[in-house]
């Protein structure tokens, strides 16, 4: 049996500020991560071919015989099938740009050293459907039809807990899933336009008014009186107040408390504070443009509804305005009246009154502070991840 490896292709670097910290791979949409879908596609477990300085925490697991699939598709049933027709050296690709391969110990050190691929006999998938993570805003705009596929793989053959009578359900009741553990009451729940699932000791406080498609992951809250809206995902461990829509949150970050937060990509220990609001569509109603990182500059998107990225680590204080699109690099700090600008690098501390570095010490500090408060070890692999982030998000910092 082959080994099953996602590998990082040139996309990783168009969904910057979320790929800092992990590989593509590791991105949720949906409710689960890439590297999850793939794992339940295939019945077998998955690692990442990823950055040097991210090789400690996503190590590769490879053989002698190891199928390489691109860490930005997602597993659908028609490419999972062609899959096991490779022969070793052979591989797929579309537009130029590799899928999938089969490679032995010697073509995959080739790959991970240069990204040599001349020697893959290549064939072209052509217009074949392939869902992809292309930008940032993939990760919503395809969220509602991968919390529908997750919802199937999931739930399939399996039969949900009882929601407790206090609760108003609407719509068609197999359209719910509640896993061990989950504490929800006097909330209503709307299943009519999609499914909604609770993760294992998810707790949902009273008073939530919530609609499918929607996934609370495990252990993660929701506060009291919340507004969640679909398609919305929160990822493990996270907490969430407030009017939320069609926002993905990765894992382990906070909007606790009221504020407005749409089509929007947070990534891992974030924090929102209380009345932050930003904005997904502009007053004139017209095209958003967002920061690129490959472009260096700001780019259409073809989008009328988009918000804010933040990268992991970073935090809003309270009353924080973000405009449409706003983008935040990872492990910054932003706060302050008014609109800071759409593009906050990564270790920046501060906001429209004027911003500065912020000292590698001090974020360190908050991320080791942070992470206890979930019983995460803050490792030497995370400062040195740290490290590599600070000195390859500098030339940002000084543009």
């Amino acid at each position: 049996m082959s080994s099953i490896i996602l590998f990082d292709a040139e996309t990783r670097n168009h969904l910057l500020p979320l790929t800092y910290a992990r590989p593509v791979g590791d991105l949720r949409v949906g409710i689960l991560t890439v590297r999850e879908k793939w794992e339940m596609y295939l019945n077998q477990p998955v690692s990442f071919l990823t950055r040097e300085y991210l090789t400690e925490l996503f190590p590769t697991a490879s053989t002698e015989d190891n199928l390489l699939i691109n860490g930005s598709v997602l597993p659908t049933a028609d490419l999972t099938g062609k899959l096991s027709d490779l022969e070793p050296g052979q591989g797929y690709e579309r537009n130029g740009e590799l899928i999938a391969a089969r490679l032995d110990k010697e073509g995959l050190d080739k790959m991970a050293g240069e990204n040599a691929l001349d020697s893959i006999d290549t064939t072209d998938l052509g217009n074949q459907p392939l869902p992809q993570l292309r930008r940032p805003a993939d990760i919503f705009c395809l969220n509602d039809a991968a919390l529908r596929e997750d919802f199937a793989l999931l739930t399939a053959g399996r039969k949900s807990a009882e929601p407790s009578v206090t609760n108003t359900i609407i719509g068609p009741r197999e359209n719910l899933f509640l896993e061990a553990g989950v504490k929800l009451e006097a909330c209503t729940i709307n299943l009519e336009n999609g499914p909604v699932y609770f993760g294992r000791n998810a707790v949902i406080l009273e008073g939530c008014l919530l609609r499918g498609p929607l996934a609370v992951g495990e252990e993660s809250v929701l506060k009291m009186g919340a507004k969640i809206y679909g398609a919305t995902t929160l990822g493990p461990r996270c907490k969430v107040g407030g009017e939320v829509n069609n926002v993905v949150f990765q894992a382990n970050s906070n909007k606790g408390h009221d504020g407005f937060l749409g089509n929007a990509a947070i990534g891992e220990w974030c924090n929102i504070g209380a009345d932050t609001n930003a904005s997904n569509l502009k007053n004139d109603y017209g095209e958003v443009r967002v920061w690129s990182y490959p472009e260096g500059r700001f780019a259409k998107t073809g989008l009328q509804f988009h918000g804010l990225v933040m990268g992991d680590h970073s935090k809003a204080g309270i009353n924080t305005m973000f405009n449409t699109g706003t983008v935040v690099g990872f492990s910054s700090n932003v706060f302050g009246e008014g609109f800071p600008r759409t593009f906050l690098p990564s270790f920046l501390w501060g906001g429209a009154g004027g911003v500065m570095t912020y000292r590698m010490d001090k974020a360190v500090a908050t991320a080791e502070r942070v992470m206890a408060r979930r019983q995460v070890d803050f490792t030497e692999a995370h400062g040195r991840l740290f490290k590599a982030v600070f000195a390859e998000s500098e030339k940002h910092r000084k543009g």
